[in-house]
């Protein structure tokens, strides 16, 4: 994120799917809006217009269709390379550099959706040992019948030495798109939509080793969000906050900027590296050897190499993000959207904190004293008021990190889909997209908690 109101990539991308469906004047959304609460009136449209599906369980990994790739069992079942389906050659774009990948894949059963959706975003968690990386694609069905090509959604390694990793420009069929991590239909005005999908994941390794990547989840969010500018206000139900690190990614200004023009443009990982911090995960020395050691917080800086995608060019790759979480041990990491804060009280009440996703001029959030066109913070407790407690990391300080935001004024930048930037012009908001970081083995509170949010 950036102090001033400057789009980022994200919004330049989205703008242009926002163009297709809404005027300058906000007339088509207002009448999205009547639209749907009149098919919620009616009892038309479901309490919950966002779908998350995950492939996690030894059942699950047997009930794809496997091409050299095998189901394992355990603890954290998952996906493995068994014996390769064959050799091909990856001339990677960041590096020019190309070399010969074994590789297998396994794809899942037709997922369809509960709510036809205009979006989709996938994200996973796997280990990727070195000389190994992963590519997760999607295909949909349209509501007339047909499909779309099968979408790259990312090239992935925890890693940098074998690929860079990557999302995949222009990648489109004239109705839908890919805009970096997120698939799109191009006018959602046409009524055209998702109704279900697939997912294929292909595994990479050196030939001749017996690496392998191992995924423990796969899963995509599809949603179909009403466009407004507003929100309906929930009513506070909880009082708690949770005791979260708290780290300033304005303490890392001019460190590796290589990596996004360094930590002005950091929130994205420092705040994934707050909650992965909460659950007890820490890089170790040798990965933070790279890191000047006169850098205050270098996890920060080694969360932001770990989850920079080549060619966004810049760490906010939402998947990215829930992947690099999943790195440590015994942790899961998923995006995916919310329908209101009574939804993060829910988790937070369970103990889980949640990293959320909103756009906003300095006037519509007191306190903030910044203006973004996309920026990440971790919601860490509602105050006895039902104030969001935010770990802010666009703050001068780590001790500055904690801020209390307006019930009101926060929720509607979080949930809303349309808002006016400086200009004056139409752009669109996130509409309640989060990471959820959790344990690999959650409590029975926490398993209802993530239910309840729609996480299995």
């Amino acid at each position: 994120m950036s102090r001033a109101e400057q789009p980022s990539r994200r919004t330049v991308l989205a703008a242009a799917v926002a163009a297709a469906v809404v005027s300058g004047t906000g007339q088509a959304t207002a009448a999205t809006e009547a639209g749907g609460a009149r098919r919620a009136a009616a009892g038309g449209a479901p309490a919950r217009p966002v779908d998350y599906r995950s492939w996690t369980t030894y059942s699950d990994w047997r009930a794809g269709a496997g091409k050299g790739a095998r189901a394992v069992a355990g603890a954290r079942p998952g996906v493995v390379v068994g014996v390769p389906d064959g050799t091909t050659e990856y001339t990677d774009p960041h590096t020019g550099t190309t070399a010969t990948w074994e590789y297998a894949t396994w794809t899942s059963p037709a997922h369809r959706l509960r709510v036809p959706a205009t979006e989709a975003i996938a994200s996973w968690n796997a280990h990727t040992p070195a000389g190994t990386w992963l590519q997760v694609e999607l295909r949909g069905t349209y509501t007339d019948g047909t499909d779309t090509p099968w979408y790259v959604m990312g090239r992935w390694a925890a890693g940098d030495r074998d690929i860079k990793r990557t999302s995949v420009d222009g990648q489109t069929d004239g109705r839908s798109t890919v805009w970096t991590d997120t698939f799109a239909i191009d006018d959602a005005t046409t009524g055209l939509r998702l109704t279900s999908y697939r997912l294929r994941l292909t595994l990479y390794r050196r030939p001749g080793t017996g690496l392998t990547p191992t995924v423990w989840r796969l899963g995509a969010m599809g949603s179909d969000i009403p466009d407004r500018f507003t929100v309906p206000a929930s009513t506070p139900g909880l009082a708690q906050e949770l005791i979260v690190p708290r780290y300033s990614q304005e303490l890392h200004l001019g460190q590796y900027p290589e990596y996004d023009n360094g930590g002005e443009a950091w929130c994205s990982p420092t705040s994934s590296q707050m909650i992965i911090e909460y659950w007890g995960g820490r890089p170790t020395p040798e990965q933070l050897a790279w890191v000047d050691p006169a850098y205050a917080d270098p996890q920060v800086d080694q969360a932001a190499r770990a989850t920079y995608d080549y060619q966004y060019q810049g760490c906010g790759n939402w998947p990215f993000n829930a992947a690099y979480a999943a790195t440590y041990q015994d942790l899961q990491g998923v995006v995916t959207r919310l329908g209101s804060l009574t939804d993060l009280e829910t988790l937070i009440a369970a103990g889980i904190p949640a990293i959320t996703s909103q756009s906003f001029l300095s006037s519509e959030l007191t306190g903030a004293g910044y203006g973004t066109s996309g920026h990440l913070m971790t919601v860490i407790g509602f105050t006895a008021d039902g104030d969001v407690i935010a770990n802010d990391p666009n703050s001068a300080t780590d001790e500055a990190v904690r801020r209390v935001y307006d019930r009101r004024e926060w929720e509607n930048i979080w949930l809303r889909t349309k808002r006016y930037n400086a200009a004056g012009k139409v752009v669109s908001g996130t509409g309640g997209i989060c990471y959820l970081y959790f344990p690999a083995h959650p409590s029975e509170r926490r398993r209802k908690a993530l239910a309840a949010a729609g996480v299995r």
